[in-house]
């Protein structure tokens, strides 16, 4: 007799790709949000410093300054938690780094700490879900102090100046609040809104509908999240974008039935200026999870040991490979190392590529303008801020094309203490990018990370129970709203974590995963369950559905019909 419990299968990842690594994709929506936050937040304290006549001590307020290309995505509440962990992340590590390279001069413990300061970061960052740039620019500040001449008598000087700086980066990223107070939650809910739209164009049939529900269902539960995390300033608009989200939650549950197009109108409405459309519903519920915290915290990063051992002996090894070519700056090649590890060795590989192939275009561009730049320290900091914003207006496009302004970059802040041989730096930078790549990538195939497939079985085991959870719920006659919304938020959450874990999984390999149509039956069986809890548990107006002796309420053309015609709602965003 067969099981019914198949067991697990050896996973074949899947190919390593080139040319997909490189294919451009669309600018993020806020390209320009991050690409101006940088500017404004280094040149105040770049400019102050030339006028000093003390430009070399500027990689430490860059250090402060870099803390605001995080969290542009998050709601500001939420976002002063973010950048205030950021700043103070970057002063520990930096810290660490000052300290430790006023003790000592040898090359082999710098190196060392530095590796492990970069698995600190990576697993922190991903285990926080920071977000971009993620643990690279916090590795590459702790790395770069490591090989600055330091005494201990220096260091409470240099690290106010990244204080300094990194609270100003802080003011710089809460600023926009100011006059869009609710703006990160409006795009959170257009997003959602166009990736639902998607969704019901392919009428939940054919190819790519599947990976269209997933998308939709992340932009959900991620608008939804944004609504939670808004805190108290931008309430009266939380209700309006609440309403609006239950259109997208419609058309997940009954994609035949939707409006596309009017869909997309209401998300594009909801990137404008416009005042908030209706306003009136209550806030969705925060989901209660009953762990503290510093549980969520360590439950998140167990998992991510092995990607921490990867980063850890990566970049050692590159930073010691980097020495024992007699390269004058080994950190170069350890943030190589550290900028490549991702979920899985699928993705590992397409970021080394993105990474070469951005540093050996970035350090060509770097030739060509030093000349330029070594006109004078003004010139010298003009030219960096130009790369600063061209970093982060390009990087959305694609990790490399980013990249090709991020090293030029990162070469002219070594300028700050004092020009240099320009050929000397684009030699001393391949040969470390090169070195960083290929020990890093070899480290990723040495350190699998066998806990992709515990974690796809556990996310797995955690989406039938949250079907199964729904499922009783929807077997009541009148099953409580606060109950059923608990457990469609649950199996939302667990939905998307199945599919990010079955991604990861599959891009790794030496290890044993559940079989794939146990998955794909899993997840399809979980949509369908959650589509069922939308249509029992909303109205169209976005109300909690009443239980009738007909049964649950009708969703379809008729429902998105009368939400459309809602005559209270002020179709202006």
């Amino acid at each position: 007799m067969r099981s019914t419990n198949p067991s697990p299968t050896p996973s074949r990842p899947r190919r390593l790709p080139l040319a997909a690594a490189l294919r451009l994709g669309r600018p993020s929506e806020i390209w320009f949000k991050p690409a101006l936050s940088v500017v404004v937040s280094v040149a105040p304290p770049n400019l102050l410093l030339l006028a000093l006549g003390r430009l070399d001590l500027a990689p430490y307020t860059m250090a402060g300054s870099l803390c605001a290309l995080y969290a542009h995505h998050r709601p500001y509440a939420a976002r002063a938690r973010v950048l205030t962990g950021v700043v103070l992340g970057m002063l520990a590590g930096l810290a660490v780094a000052l300290v430790t390279a006023a003790l000592t001069g040898d090359a082999v413990v710098l190196v060392t700490v530095g590796a492990l300061l970069a698995a600190a970061q990576k697993a922190l960052s991903d285990a926080t879900r920071l977000g971009p740039p993620g643990n690279v620019v916090l590795t590459f500040v702790s790395s770069a102090a490591l090989f600055a001449p330091q005494s201990l008598g220096q260091v409470p000087g240099h690290l106010a100046l990244g204080l300094a700086a990194g609270a100003w980066a802080w003011l710089v990223g809460m600023a926009p609040g100011l006059l869009r107070p609710h703006g990160p939650e409006r795009r959170a809910t257009a997003q959602a809104l166009t990736a639902a739209a998607a969704y019901a164009a392919t009428r939940g049939t054919g190819p790519g509908h599947a990976r269209a529900r997933t998308a939709a269902t992340a932009a959900v539960l991620a608008a939804r999240q944004a609504l939670l995390t808004g805190g108290a300033r931008p309430a009266t608009a939380r209700p309006a974008l609440a309403h609006l989200l239950l259109r997208a939650e419609l058309a997940l549950a009954a994609p035949a039935d939707a409006d596309p197009e009017g869909l997309r109108a209401r998300a594009r409405a909801l990137r404008g200026r416009g005042p908030g459309p209706y306003d009136g519903e209550p806030v969705l519920p925060a989901p209660d999870t009953g762990e503290s915290p510093a549980e969520r915290l360590w439950h998140r990063l167990v998992p991510l040991a092995p990607v921490a051992a990867r980063t850890a002996l990566g970049c050692a090894l590159a930073g010691y490979a980097s020495l024992a070519l007699g390269i004058g700056r080994p950190y170069w090649a350890l943030v190589t190392a550290a900028a490549l590890y991702q979920a899985s060795l699928a993705l590992t590989w397409s970021r080394g590529v993105q990474r070469v192939v951005g540093n050996l275009v970035g350090v060509l561009v770097f030739a060509a303008v030093a000349p330029l730049a070594h006109l004078g320290q003004a010139a010298l900091v003009l030219c960096c801020l130009a790369f600063s914003f061209g970093a982060e207006a390009l990087i959305s496009r694609n990790y490399w094309l980013g990249s090709v302004c991020v090293t030029p970059m990162a070469l002219l802040i070594t300028e700050f203490t004092g020009y240099q041989d320009p050929g000397d730096l684009v030699t001393e930078r391949i040969v470390d990018t090169l070195v960083g790549a290929l020990v890093g990538l070899a480290a990723a195939v040495v350190v699998t990370n066998r806990r992709a497939g515990t974690r796809l079985g556990a996310a797995l085991a955690a989406t039938e129970r949250a079907r199964e959870r729904a499922a009783r719920l929807l077997a009541e006659p009148q099953p409580a709203p606060a109950a059923l919304e608990a457990a469609r938020s649950g199996l939302a959450a667990a939905l998307v974590e199945l599919r990010a874990a079955a991604d990861a999984a599959s891009g790794e390999w030496r290890q044993r995963t559940p079989p794939g149509d146990r998955v794909e039956h899993a997840e399809q069986a979980g949509h369908r369950t959650l589509a069922e809890t939308v249509r029992r548990g909303l109205t169209p107006d976005g109300h909690a559905a009443e239980t009738t002796a007909d049964g649950p309420p009708a969703y379809g053309a008729a429902a998105f019909r009368a939400t459309a015609d809602d005559s209270t709602e002020d179709p202006r965003p």
